[in-house]
């Protein structure tokens, strides 16, 4: 019923911004397209698309249907009215109540049309609801803010104190002496439980891309990674160190009998509200334990568009131009981490089409798009990226996407495929641009052969950006700029800013990350040097002298924008 009627509401808003001309009728097909395969509002699904700003629709909504807006990052909710709405009626119907006055109780809601819920409203609190409009982004953080439990570490951690007489201990002459039932046993103790839930929910409410969870020898210590930057967040007893990676273990359905080999599992976790989180769970045996690492996956916060992912004006035009050429080979380099598959599913979100058969092999699938026929690589049974795209080849394919090109087998078919009539796209790990032409001369493709087949190589960084709450100017000596990069004659027209910290950034200074891009397309000039085995510096100059920028360039443009800040310019590229 819920979801009908949200179909409905979805429709019945397309409908009107199709009508007001704020989207195109096209643009509303395709982000339905998008809600029915990873569910959520279809507001969402049009601004995360970038068909659509969030306070445009959320202005659009409030002049259609008479009703006000309200800014939730600056008002401040009373825990009573809270309580009136419980927390499973508010993340169905995507709800926060705000203001109480009387009998009437007054909700954010990102779309008033939504009769149902205003009706379920009615039916649970008993009182007269008045709606007012918010975005669907500021929604769901209240949601997270004010309806996730409200239990502590500290609350957790008091549980185990009940548990000091019975709670397992081993010491290090009877690691290998552990009973397999116990580790059931402790893993499966209620605050053993409540403590693994309460790590993943915290990372998850922190925007974390990683958990680390790191016996030592007489320590055991959990860490995040947000923004590409660990924090050391608590302190676990040791004594639960065996315990806590048992609870991960089976959760993830690992084998927590094995200790002493790695082991790689999965875990999903259902948020409510239709979201769903995957966590990449990685186990490895260290000298005093076994170390976890989770990797969070969550599909919704995945950027799709180009236009928001960081690229300079001419560079997304150039990498554009390269992704609609019919055949030829598009390169993504860069270190682990940087973003690099992120930018290869914008990218091939841009090709898919239903006329276009599109085949990817990845190592692993980080998120299931529609429409994309993805490949699991499983090496221990033969199945690697050549195998893979020799298979394709056999698929009628349309478009190619590599996960790593690793060895010469790999490259050479990938090469071939290009200059056969098909777009492949790939990745490699090398520090810019240009150094991939030397590394695919290293595994030992011909040099005519990277000449004629690769259309454009991009490099790529992630840098953190300055939190707009509390981003402030910061002096700065010219000459400090000159020496990082800055033209002597623009030092002095950058200001530069930092953040300063505060609740919304967790007092870090810092919120979300932007990449920054080398984009460097291959065109005749670069051709004859590949050709004439000019070395990497020498394809460098050329390509600057052609247009390109550099990721040092485009991290400098970051910081000229306020989008970054000085420290992050430094620590993310290396000088030109």
């Amino acid at each position: 019923m819920a979801n009908s009627t949200q179909d409905r509401s979805s429709s019945r808003l397309g409908e009107l911004l199709v009508r007001e001309k704020l989207i195109t009728p096209m643009q509303l097909r395709r982000a339905l397209e998008e809600q029915r395969g990873s569910g959520g509002r279809i507001g969402h699904q049009l601004t995360k698309l970038g068909y659509l700003d969030e306070n445009e629709l959320t202005a659009f909504l409030a002049k259609q249907y008479g009703v006000p807006s309200i800014n939730l990052n600056e008002f401040e909710i009373d825990p009573e009215v809270l309580r009136l709405v419980p927390r499973e009626v508010a993340t169905r119907h995507q709800v926060i109540p705000v203001n109480r006055t009387g009998n009437t109780l007054t909700v954010a809601m990102s779309d008033p049309s939504n009769i149902y819920a205003v009706d379920d409203l009615k039916f649970v609190t008993n009182m007269n609801i008045d709606v007012v409009v918010a975005t669907d982004g500021s929604i769901m953080e209240a949601l997270d803010r004010y309806y996730t439990s409200n239990v502590s570490f500290d609350d957790v951690m008091e549980g185990f104190q009940e548990l000091e007489g019975e709670s397992l201990e081993f010491t290090d002459d009877m690691e290998e002496d552990i009973n397999v039932l116990d580790l059931e046993k402790s893993a499966g103790d209620a605050p053993v439980v409540k403590l693994v839930n309460l790590i993943l929910l915290d990372a998850i409410r922190k925007n974390a891309s990683d958990i680390h969870c790191e016996p030592y020898e007489k320590q055991l210590r959990i860490r995040y990674r947000i923004d590409g930057v660990l924090y050391e967040v608590m302190k676990p007893p040791f004594k639960l160190r065996h315990a806590i990676t048992s609870r991960l273990k089976i959760m993830s359905n690992l084998d927590i009998a094995e200790r002493r080999l790695p082991q790689d599992g999965r875990i999903k976790m259902k948020m409510g509200r239709g979201k769903e989180m995957d966590f990449r769970v990685s186990v490895l045996p260290t000298m005093w334990g076994e170390k976890v690492v989770l990797r969070l996956l969550d599909k919704s916060n995945l950027q799709l568009d180009m236009t928001k992912l960081g690229f300079e004006d001419q560079a997304l035009v150039d990498f554009k131009e390269a992704l609609h050429r019919p055949y030829g080979m598009i390169l993504i380099t860069g270190p682990t981490g940087s973003g690099k598959t992120t930018t290869l599913y914008s990218a091939l979100s841009e090709l898919n089409k239903t006329s276009v058969n599109v085949s990817t092999a990845e190592d692993p699938i980080e998120y299931n798009l529609f429409g994309i026929n993805q490949v699991q690589m499983q090496e221990a049974i033969g199945l690697n990226f050549a195998t893979a795209l020799r298979a394709f080849l056999r698929q009628d394919p349309d478009i190619i996407m590599v996960g790593e090109i690793r060895d010469f087998e790999t490259a050479e078919i990938a090469v071939k495929a290009a200059l056969t009539g098909h777009l492949v796209l790939s990745t490699l790990h090398t520090n810019d641009a240009p150094s991939s032409v030397s590394r695919l001369l290293n595994m030992g493709i011909e040099p005519f052969l990277v000449a004629s087949s690769v259309h454009l190589i991009g490099a790529q960084r992630l840098v953190r950006k300055l939190c707009p709450d509390c981003r402030e100017p910061v002096p700065v000596p010219a000459q400090t700029l000159v020496e990082i990069g800055v033209p002597p004659e623009e030092a002095e027209e950058y200001t530069v800013l930092r953040g300063k910290g505060c609740r919304t950034c967790s007092n870090t200074g810092y919120r979300g990350r932007i990449a920054v891009f080398e984009i460097m397309p291959v065109g005749d000039e670069i051709r004859e040097f590949i050709l004439n085995g000019a070395s990497t510096m020498e394809i460098k100059r050329e390509a600057i002298r052609q247009g390109m920028k550099t990721l040092r360039m485009s991290a400098l443009a970051k910081l000229k924008d306020g989008v970054t800040s000085l420290d992050e310019v430094v620590r993310a590229t290396a000088p030109d």
